[in-house]
């Protein structure tokens, strides 16, 4: 290989040159590939040897995805330098900067709304990730594990295996119930009715005892009575569960349950039903009237 070949392809290499532009763009790319999985690597690393989980995951995870944007952000900069006809067209879009940040702001700011709201959450934490959140959604009040943080967008895994895919600015202003934020032991209040005429303290005996025998149930609190109904007494039983899915599972055993000892000691469990009070029964038409209506229809 001569020094004139070695010229040659110095020249291709120009800047000034699409080819050296297109072949610089490629070596910018390789670049910022490498630097993002060095960056990744590096993190990951870090996350495996924190052994006592002193580091918060989901803020490692965001900064991660931040220093990502960052690099390429970086790279895109560092190239437009580069090549004189991007510089020039860079120092030209900077005479009208006022301009385009308004039509820019404009017109990305949900995204940059996000993208804010993202910061305000890994400063604030008001949760973490695989913390379970009950939060209001179009589809009603969902309850799910914070799986991933992005830049935009906060995901929930739900028991049924579903992604609730909530904006930033959407959870960082709404009102959520973070069910893991202290401690995981729920109580759990299942309403319990029964008739006027059933005897309410068999009734609550019966109860408490069901409740005693469920060995999901940690501690049965009370069942007292707490409203007297249209048509029933009502209770609420009062009991400490492991964590709110656990809760959850115990309400629908202790309906059951109890249904089938009320059935077997013969205690109603009210349902909606109508009576109709009838004032005055109107008198039959006698006979010789019945006739004359009769005569006079033919």
């Amino acid at each position: 290989m001569t020094w004139t070949t070695l010229e040659g392809w110095a020249a291709h290499l120009h800047p000034d040159k699409w080819s050296g532009a297109l072949i610089i763009l490629m070596l910018f790319l390789l670049a910022g590939l490498l630097l993002s999985h060095l960056l990744k690597r590096t993190i990951r690393l870090v996350v495996a040897r924190d052994h006592d989980n002193r580091l918060d995951r989901m803020s490692i995870g965001f900064l991660s995805k931040v220093a990502s944007a960052f690099v390429w952000v970086l790279i895109l900069m560092l190239y437009a330098h580069m090549i004189p006809a991007l510089d020039k067209l860079a120092t030209a879009l900077l005479a009208s900067v006022s301009v385009a940040s308004v039509v820019f702001g404009l017109a990305a700011q949900s995204t940059l709304s996000n993208f804010v709201a993202g910061f305000s959450l890994i400063f604030y934490r008001p949760f973490r990730l695989g913390d379970k959140l009950q939060i209001s959604a179009p589809t009603g009040v969902e309850t799910g594990i914070v799986e991933d943080v992005s830049l935009g967008y906060t995901i929930l895994q739900t028991y049924d295996n579903r992604r609730v895919i909530i904006s930033n600015s959407s959870i960082s202003s709404a009102t959520m119930v973070n069910l893991s934020a202290t401690e995981r032991r729920t109580m759990a209040m299942i309403p319990i009715s029964v008739g006027y005429d059933s005897d309410i303290d068999a009734a609550r005996a019966l109860i408490l005892d069901v409740a005693a025998g469920i060995r999901e149930i940690e501690d049965v609190v009370s069942c007292p009575v707490v409203n007297l109904g249209g048509s029933s007494v009502d209770f609420s039983l009062r009991v400490w569960c492991a964590d709110s899915g656990v809760a959850a599972g115990v309400q629908n055993t202790v309906f059951e349950a109890v249904k089938k000892r009320f059935d077997a000691a013969g205690i109603e469990i009210p349902y909606a039903y109508q009576n109709i009070l009838i004032k005055e029964v109107p008198a039959a038409p006698r006979r010789e009237e019945r006739g004359k209506t009769d005569r006079s229809g033919s």
